[in-house]
């Protein structure tokens, strides 16, 4: 059964909920007490039980408790690989890009010839 899930419209605090409520299903199928939970992922009751509610908790517990459910190869498909396409690879000599640069201005065509805005020659040539 697929828990695919639209978040597109939903707020932040929707989906964490909604995360969280996952995980409380998974540790329940698993047949895994808070307390067997909590040890093994290393995090205080309290905490786990504030996880399970959505109330709010670091993104470290939240990742110890992945692990501790033995999900962390789930964590890759959060964040897949970000995709180069083949001709930005020959412009960079194939190194990895390091930073985003904004795209070069571009007028919108028709839009006649620039100029300062100043008053000055505003278009007129």
């Amino acid at each position: 059964m697929s828990h695919e899930k639209d978040f597109s419209l939903a707020t932040c605090d929707q989906i964490e909920a909604a995360l969280c409520r996952q995980l409380e299903r998974i540790r329940l199928s698993r047949n895994m007490t808070q307390k067997q939970l909590a040890l093994e992922a290393g995090v205080s009751l309290r905490t786990l039980g504030r996880l399970e509610k959505g109330l709010g908790v670091s993104f470290e517990t939240f990742i110890r408790v992945i692990k501790a459910l033995g999900m962390q190869q789930r964590l890759e498909a959060l964040l897949p690989d970000a995709e180069v396409r083949p001709f930005e690879r020959i412009g960079s000599s194939g190194a990895e890009r390091k930073r985003a640069r904004p795209s070069k201005h571009v007028l919108p065509q028709g839009s006649g010839v620039w100029s300062w805005g100043d008053g000055e020659g505003d278009g007129d040539v």
